[in-house]
């Protein structure tokens, strides 16, 4: 199982987005793919239902699913959401990334 942390502000924009678009009970799927300036991107989706070959568990009474080959890089991950003058969004905070680019939205592990 992956240890992932939702803050409050960032589980309350998810659900929100989830019923905006009509997705109620779905799950936050989150993962990693290769792209950006560092190398790997972070991307997340919802998802209706997990299948075997994913992780799941809940997090800050959220449903949240992680592949198995983006899992060890996601471990410990926190997601935030922030609203601000400067920046407003959701922020990512990997306790694995060796390296991030300014913007925030890749890294190397």
């Amino acid at each position: 199982m992956v240890t992932i942390e939702v803050t409050p502000s960032a589980r309350e924009q998810v659900l929100k987005i989830m019923e905006r678009q009509g997705k109620p009970g779905a799950a936050l799927r989150i993962y990693v793919q290769g792209g950006g300036c560092s190398g790997l991107t972070y991307g997340m989706s919802f998802d209706k239902r997990e299948s075997g070959d994913e992780v799941a568990f809940e997090g800050s009474g959220l449903t949240v699913v992680v592949d198995k080959a983006s899992a060890p890089l996601l471990e410990g991950l926190k997601v935030d959401y922030l609203l601000g003058l400067e920046a407003s969004g959701f922020k990512i905070f990997n306790p694995n990334a060796k390296e991030t680019c300014s913007c925030g939205k890749s890294f190397s592990a």
